[in-house]
């Protein structure tokens, strides 16, 4: 099973998750030219997609997906509340109805040989989910764009292989910014996104002896660089309440414009 992250960042987003016969994308948030040559890049053809999961609506996690459903006839995978926003989109054109495939959030489905676990995320979205993937007993899971984490996303997040998990903003960098401050409290609240000290938090509570990489991602540009979510999220494990140390575990920052690393569990 392997996971590469072909975007991640405030500006577009799409994973690759795949098994040796079966291929799937977290998100569709950057063109259609440049997923297929991310995925060129992992030796695969964008024919070869048997779905595409969408986590939830705005524009950077559905940017190139009218295109890339459109011209290769790829199931799309979401909550019926997100395909409902998706079909009023105008930006992505009309997509065939035959092409969506609504999903509930805890309730498990396949694609291919992958099984698809679906949960809930607090966002300012219709109805966003994050996914956890496995194969056979190989999991990883992309969770982003969630403004707190509770008891109920750890649990989702306990035993997995790997994870690119959102380290979106560093809090000061944020208070001191140029972002009105409307934006600033949505960013900041409960239905916004993770910090870089929550990321790590969140990530205390869910190593184990068998993680084998964790990717830091969906980054803002204005808010957070990597060097500082890298540091954060380190020092956040090292005096975490846990046995672990961070160089116990490979972490990287997963870059808004360029192919990750392939990981394979």
């Amino acid at each position: 099973m392997r996971m590469v992250s072909i975007a991640s960042g405030s500006s577009g987003n799409c994973i690759y998750i795949g098994s040796d016969n079966t291929h799937v994308l977290v998100d569709a948030g950057i063109s259609n030219k440049r997923i297929e040559m991310g995925l060129n890049d992992l030796g695969l053809n964008a024919r070869e997609l048997d779905g595409i999961l969408i986590t939830h609506e705005h524009s950077d996690h559905i940017k190139g997906l009218g295109v890339l459903a459109r011209k290769y006839g790829t199931p799309i995978y979401s909550t019926k509340e997100t395909l409902e926003e998706i079909q009023d989109s105008k930006s992505l054109g009309e997509i065939p109805e035959d092409l969506m495939h609504p999903i509930t959030p805890d309730v498990d489905f396949m694609v291919g040989d992958l099984e698809v676990k679906p949960f809930r995320i607090d966002h300012d979205a219709a109805n966003p989910v994050a996914y956890r993937v496995q194969n056979e007993k190989r999991s990883v899971a992309v969770a982003t764009d969630m403004g707190h984490y509770s008891q109920y996303i750890i649990d989702h997040l306990q035993g997995l292989d790997a994870i690119l998990l959102e380290a979106n903003h560093d809090v000061k960098m944020l208070e001191a910014g140029p972002y009105p401050y409307y934006l600033k409290r949505r960013i900041l609240g409960d239905y916004g996104h993770l910090s870089n000290e929550n990321a790590g938090r969140l990530l205390s509570s869910i190593l184990h002896d068998n993680l084998k990489h964790i990717f830091l991602g969906h980054l803002s540009k204005e808010n957070n660089y990597e060097e500082l979510a890298y540091e954060t999220v380190r020092l956040e494990i090292t005096e975490g309440d846990t046995p672990y140390k961070a160089n116990d575990f490979p972490i990287t920052v997963a870059k808004r414009d360029a192919v990750s690393q392939i990981v394979t569990v």
